[in-house]
């Protein structure tokens, strides 16, 4: 079944309530930036930060950032993918949160916490709106937290 968040997006009651939750979670962690995964990391990401007084810093595909970038490879379900970052975005020993909109196995998450770490940031932890049952990559996260808004059962349809 394909999961997806649009119905929460056309919902500004239900989408601005989602980013409160986020905002509320980490408002007192001292997270100074907050790195969004292409591309619907981009849509949670921003509001967050703003409101938690921290920048934001897109993980983009390759190829998409101007500027000298890092990047790294991972793997997917379905093959390989990779995800770049400009390296004048991240300063040594700044406290970065990870959003994007889903984890199924976690290897985006992943390669963000490399790109972070590589470029000097602690991953304080990353965060989801929706986590698939079958997740089981918690291992793959390098021991980093990981939050998660919604875990729908198998059988049910997700709905935002």
């Amino acid at each position: 079944m394909f999961q997806d968040i649009t119905t929460l997006l056309l919902d500004p009651v239900a989408f601005k309530h989602v980013v409160d939750i986020f905002v509320d979670r980490y408002k007192h962690m001292n997270i100074s930036l907050v790195a969004g995964v292409e591309a619907r990391g981009f849509i949670f990401g921003p509001p967050i930060a703003l409101a938690i007084g921290a920048k934001f810093v897109p993980l983009r595909k390759p190829g998409k950032l101007p500027g000298r970038v890092i990047s790294e490879e991972y793997e997917l379900e379905y093959g390989r993918d990779c995800l770049e970052m400009s390296v004048e975005a991240v300063k040594s020993e700044e406290r970065a949160l990870i959003i994007d909109d889903l984890v199924a196995t976690g290897g985006t998450l992943s390669a963000s916490i490399n790109l972070l770490e590589r470029a000097g940031a602690e991953v304080v932890e990353c965060a989801c709106v929706v986590g698939l049952p079958k997740f089981k990559g918690q291992c793959k996260l390098k021991g980093k937290p990981l939050y998660v808004l919604v875990e729908p059962n198998q059988f049910d349809e997700l709905t935002l």
